[in-house]
């Protein structure tokens, strides 16, 4: 009975060692995941549109931005672009870029289909001013819901002034309170292809020549070391040049029927 005592002290002094052993060779346990995630992006575009409306006269643009998220939904984010609309309505200021700040707060509900959104957004346009040049800067509020596939978006200015209507020396007024209600899809098809639709309305406070509708369809394919879009796009604005109507600008409709092909990345 002793030599089976002694044996099975043996044994266990033998079997702690290897066991610490392996523990010593396991790999260490993963660190928890950060909560806070940062992005880049760049992209570049045969024109800059927005909401239907060139903003580089129909010439290229360079783009890009940073964003900041975090788990709890939080995010913050800045972008760019190359833009030329406030030289090329003879303004007296000169702007070569478009600089926007924003934030907000994202989550989702009702098991993850549905998402909400709330935030602020600036554009902010550098000018090298002259005496008493109108500001194009224009902050708006905004909110979305999102059902899968769908995303509905109202943007609302509380600034004194949307994109410098209201600005102008012969017409002045306070637009803030301007509105634009966008509704969105966007379908994954498989195989790094995706398809897109959606349709707007900008409406000018004050400025019934000014509202319009704008609508675009596009295309893109992830070629994995960046995703190639195409986009159609095109408006009911009154862009007529022979009227010198609201958005005639350098002899040009810029809220005319347009094609975009873009080039992206994710950084």
């Amino acid at each position: 009975m002793r030599k089976i005592i002694i044996a099975s002290a043996v044994a266990t002094a033998f079997a702690f060692p290897a066991v610490n052993a392996f523990a010593a060779d396991a790999a260490p346990a993963a660190a928890p995941a950060s909560p806070h995630t940062f992005t880049g992006n760049v992209m570049l575009a045969t024109e800059y549109n927005y909401r239907g409306i060139s903003q580089t006269n129909g010439l290229p643009a360079i783009q890009g931005g940073f964003d900041y998220s975090h788990a709890s939904g939080f995010y913050a984010g800045v972008w760019g672009s190359n833009i030329s609309w406030l030289s090329d309505t003879q303004r007296p200021a000169s702007a070569p870029i478009e600089l926007d700040v924003y934030g907000g707060y994202k989550n989702s509900f009702a098991g993850g289909d549905w998402t909400y959104d709330v935030g602020v957004l600036t554009y902010n346009y550098p000018t090298k001013n002259y005496p008493n040049s109108p500001k194009a800067d224009t902050t708006e509020v905004y909110g979305a819901i999102g059902w899968k596939w769908f995303n509905l978006k109202y943007s609302n200015a509380v600034s004194s002034h949307i994109f410098a209507w209201g600005t102008s020396s012969d017409v002045q007024g306070d637009t803030s309170g301007s509105e634009y209600l966008d509704l969105t899809g966007t379908f994954d098809l498989g195989n790094g292809w995706g398809v897109s639709g959606h349709v707007g309305h900008q409406k000018i406070k004050d400025f019934g020549d000014a509202s319009y509708s704008d609508y675009k369809i596009g295309i893109t394919k992830d070629v994995g070391f960046g995703v190639i879009g195409l986009n159609l796009i095109d408006t009911n604005a009154k862009g007529n040049c022979s009227n010198a109507e609201a958005y005639c600008w350098a002899g040009r409709d810029q809220g005319k029927s347009t094609a975009v092909l873009t080039f992206s990345k994710t950084l």
